[in-house]
């Protein structure tokens, strides 16, 4: 969460401070967000634990809140790595508003033809993505965006807000246990460590290349780890985007994990959509019935490379207009590395 880290030197008459600033921020992270951004925002950060623990770890998150103070907003990332002893104060880029843009209607009339373009062109650069081996990292580079708001109780408006783009560089060994995020602003500096003992095995290289290339069975796979009393196809929509943002897919997987999108009801083809480099392409999109959300998977209109994402509001909720960019990703390398920290050097097999 983002903390104030402003401190008073004299006593104060609070009811005279409620009046004078705005509200504290309202973060918005509905459930399903916190599925979506549960391998991309929200990594699981290094915790201890006896060694009686349950074998499933609760997940540590860091979540983005805007703190005004006066007429700025001083920020702070608060990371949490599993007791207050542990905690990290960092100062984070002032939060800027949200974009907005024209809402495009989404359509099923090019959906199967589109899945099919994008399955070939995964199918035809497998042959050249990298595998990693014992030892080695799966590194990720993106550019990214999320979203926090604020509300003022007196007038009842709320203003959607956004992190500036910045990069975030993940480093991932194969089984999850071993990683490390480097993400300027928003931890500690130099990064944190994603090492964990008990890591979620879905979201990890060597689950993924143990599942099935076949679409009806992988979804079949992915449907069979959702619950509850929300949208059964948005979480599998959200399951399957958590690994194609920040994850490399096996070869033998990456086209039958689109042509297993292309069968969950109520995806859709959005003609026109840009990822955080601005880069305009046709996206496989869902709306979140409950959170109003469209989340968009962007991929390049000719080669049909995956580019990015983006997550546009598409009806008012919790305040927020519809047209507003909540989110914006961009893939800016893939590749597989040797060791932690280190990043590929020109000339090493990306994708």
């Amino acid at each position: 969460m983002i903390r104030n880290p402003w401190r008073r030197t004299e006593p104060l008459d609070h009811a005279e401070l409620a009046r004078l600033l705005p509200a504290p921020a309202d973060p918005r992270l509905a459930p399903e967000r916190r599925d979506l951004l549960e391998e991309f925002l929200m990594n699981e950060i290094h915790q201890s634990e006896p060694a009686s623990a349950p074998t499933r770890r609760p997940l540590r998150r860091t979540a983005l809140i805007a703190a005004p103070v006066a007429a700025a907003a001083v920020l702070a990332v608060v990371v949490s790595l599993g007791s207050p002893a542990d905690t990290v104060t960092v100062a984070a880029p002032q939060l800027v508003k949200a974009p907005v843009v024209r809402i495009e209607e989404g359509s099923t009339v090019q959906l199967a033809s589109t899945v099919r373009e994008i399955a070939a062109a995964a199918a035809a650069t497998a042959r050249t993505t990298p595998q990693p081996g014992p030892g080695q990292y799966i590194y990720i580079k993106s550019r990214v965006s999320f979203m926090a708001t604020r509300q003022n109780a007196d007038t009842g408006e709320s203003v959607t807000w956004v992190q500036p783009l910045h990069d975030r560089e993940v480093w991932k060994s194969p089984d999850g246990t071993k990683g490390w995020l480097d993400e300027p602003g928003y931890q500690d500096k130099g990064g944190i460590t994603l090492d964990n003992a008990s890591p979620r095995k879905e979201s990890t290289y060597q689950w993924l290349a143990a599942q099935p290339a076949d679409a009806d069975a992988l979804l079949k796979s992915v449907y069979a780890r959702v619950s509850g009393d929300r949208d059964h196809d948005q979480q599998a929509f959200n399951e399957i985007g958590s690994l194609i943002r920040e994850q490399l897919v096996p070869s033998a997987l990456a086209a039958s994990l689109y042509e297993a999108v292309g069968k969950i009801p109520g995806v859709v083809v959005v003609e026109h959509a840009q990822d955080a480099s601005d880069r305009d392409g046709i996206a496989l999109a869902r709306l979140d019935p409950r959170t109003g959300e469209r989340s968009e998977w962007i991929f390049d209109r000719e080669s049909h490379q995956y580019l990015g994402s983006r997550g546009v509001q598409v009806r008012e909720v919790n305040g927020i207009k519809p047209g507003t960019v909540v989110e914006r990703t961009t893939i800016l390398t893939r590749a597989v590395v040797d060791t932690k920290h280190q990043r590929p050097t020109p000339g090493r097999p990306t994708t």
